[in-house]
């Protein structure tokens, strides 16, 4: 893709023009503020920066912490009450998309659009919860611990089932313990399809050939806590391969718990006693895995680990090992605790070290959701958002590799990315996104969606007057229907 020269034009401007700040709105306001809801949100939405003014930062930050506490907004409730397969479990996923028997051809269709509307209403209750929930930090570390523990949507069943295992492995555990995350997501059929461990089964006819599939072992030791030099061997996957035989999915007729799929199938599993990480494992069927995990998550270069990932994506793209070895510390202290290892975090000097603010480059998944923040629009129809991370080349649910998306600027600032976000901030900022259309992307009348441009100055405003002098100079000079085109495709708004 070539870089189209409006747009190149837009960024050029930007950045080579003159440093008189002669657009500038109210007075900055304290760095420490826009650190602490760039960090712990999506970015500010209008009156955030005077809500946390008036909280203090170390209220704000405890609010956050305890989401039960944040009261959301109607529309959003409303909205989310709305989507008819949202908190459907995988039983009743399974059964929603049961064909009657000796289907017609137009059942047939139905059970596919079906299967569609499973995904999209997964995709849009995301966005959704991203760009209005007030609980932000609980969305920001959905949005981490999915990508940690990343399933694609395009593998298999796994697109019926990536909702599901948002709503049940990931969001409910997100500020909690981690050993209850690591247990869930092992479990979910969503993971036991995308990392084949759905496969993984041992054989105790004789003359049978086992299938034992290390997939899951590998990625469970590798990303999901140990860490690549976490000191395990090919002999600890093929142990852990061992150890997860005949954790499964229910075939019909197979008794579940009513809520989830998961089954485990002693016929599959290797009855014999394993040696795991230098520890004996004695033959107990499912109880070896829960074993494991335990294992695992105790496991000091499991603390180092996810400390260094929590660093690296609240801090910087290399973070300090001062700060990782607090965090680990803590981590070890409180049994995996996450929200206490997120509260030292928050304290931290790291943390508050002036030379990391604005220093994260953002994802196209958070400068999509904070451009639409910063505008305060409703947002009702999520499909030109959904449609711009799919530009973007960061798909909700649509990672295939296991390690998930990156949160670092190598990966996503290059020439055609930025020229794709400028094009975004530009239909944005000239109202020409449908956000408050109908579901199929047409708006509901013709006062709705009118083409209007966004006031720069409540933009700048709600940013806290954080652009340079060179931004502002450059907003100043611009026609009127391009200055909130200019905040948003900012090389301050880039970043957080």
């Amino acid at each position: 893709m070539t870089v189209k020269p409006r747009y190149l034009v837009l960024l050029l401007f930007i950045l080579l023009v003159g440093s008189d700040p002669i657009y500038a709105a109210n007075k900055p306001v304290d760095p420490k503020i826009l650190h602490i809801i760039n960090r712990l949100s999506f970015g500010a939405k209008p009156g955030e920066i005077q809500k946390v003014e008036s909280l203090g930062v170390e209220r704000y930050i405890k609010a956050q912490l305890a989401p039960n506490s944040i009261s959301e907004p109607p529309s959003l409730t409303r909205q989310l009450s709305q989507l008819e397969t949202l908190n459907l479990n995988t039983v009743e996923l399974r059964n929603y998309l049961k064909a009657p028997p000796q289907a017609t051809p137009e059942e047939k269709k139905a059970l596919q659009r079906r299967g569609g509307k499973i995904l999209q209403e997964a995709v849009k209750a995301r966005l959704l919860r991203a760009t209005s929930s007030n609980r932000q930090l609980q969305e920001v570390m959905v949005d981490f611990w999915y990508n940690h523990f990343n399933v694609y949507s395009g593998k298999g069943n796994a697109r019926y089932w990536v909702g599901a295992y948002e709503q049940e492995a990931i969001r409910p555990y997100a500020l909690g313990r981690f050993r209850d995350l690591l247990g869930a997501t092992a479990h979910h059929p969503a993971m036991l399809v995308y990392l084949d461990n759905s496969q993984n089964k041992a054989s105790r006819r004789p003359g049978a050939t086992p299938r034992v599939n290390e997939n899951y072992a590998r990625e469970l030791m590798e990303l999901h806590t140990l860490g690549a030099d976490g000191g395990y061997t090919q002999q600890d996957v093929i142990a852990l391969a061992r150890i997860f035989t005949g954790w499964g999915i229910a075939r019909p007729g197979q008794q579940t718990n009513g809520k989830s799929v998961f089954y485990f199938d002693p016929k599959f599993h290797d009855p014999n006693d394993k040696v795991f990480l230098g520890r004996t494992i004695k033959a107990s069927g499912q109880a070896e895995g829960e074993q494991a995990l335990d294992i695992l998550a105790q496991s000091p270069a499991t603390a180092h680990h996810i400390s260094y990932q929590l660093a690296q994506y609240f801090v910087s793209d290399r973070p300090p090992a001062s700060l990782v070895d607090r965090l680990a510390q803590r981590f070890r202290n409180t049994d995996g605790n996450i929200r206490a290892v997120l509260e030292t975090l928050f304290q931290s000097p790291e943390f508050w070290d002036k030379k990391y603010f604005n220093a994260k480059f953002k994802t196209p998944f958070q400068y999509t959701v904070s451009a639409v923040r910063a505008t305060g629009l409703e947002v009702n129809n999520t499909i030109p958002l959904s449609r711009n991370l799919e530009q973007l080349e960061m798909p909700v649910y649509g990672c295939r590799t296991p390690d998930g998306y990156k949160n670092t600027q190598d990966v996503w600032l290059n020439p055609e990315a930025m020229n794709r976000r400028l094009s975004f901030a530009t239909a944005l900022g000239s109202g020409r996104l449908p956000l408050l259309g109908t579901a199929n992307n047409q708006p509901k009348n013709k006062s709705i969606n009118r083409v209007q441009p966004l006031d720069a100055t409540q933009l700048i405003n709600t940013l806290g007057n954080s652009l340079s002098p060179k931004t502002q100079s450059a907003i100043a000079a611009s026609p009127p229907e391009l200055k909130a085109a200019l905040v948003l495709g900012s090389p301050e708004f880039m970043r957080r």
